[in-house]
């Protein structure tokens, strides 16, 4: 009988032993698994940012472009009007500049 006893209690100490070391066992491959996890998780995370970095720097990019590009019509524009003023008045302006230069030598003579 108290081999009986022992033997079972030898058993049971067995069995949590066994218990205890595929709980460990366990919790090793829960931590290794949610390490793996976490890991790629942050991998995700660094290239999503890095790909709206991208996108965004892009945009910008193209945005600029625009506005330049629009700067540039707008000083073409503004541009063509001053020529266009300027061509405008070029016949008084010459005969202006020639009577003063008339003048001026009437003066001298």
């Amino acid at each position: 009988m108290k081999i009986d006893v022992l033997k079972s209690i030898k058993k049971t100490e067995d069995d949590y032993r066994k218990l205890i070391s595929e709980a460990q066992a366990e919790r090793k491959r829960n931590l290794s698994n949610a390490e793996l996890e976490a890991d790629n998780l942050i991998t995700k995370a660094t290239l999503n940012a890095e790909e709206y970095r991208k996108k965004r720097l892009v945009d910008a990019h193209t945005e600029a472009q625009k506005r330049h590009a629009a700067i540039i019509r707008e000083g073409d524009a503004r541009a063509a009007q001053l020529t266009a003023k300027g061509q405008k008045n070029l016949d008084r302006a010459v005969s202006l500049l020639v009577s003063r230069f008339k003048e001026q030598v009437h003066v001298k003579a």
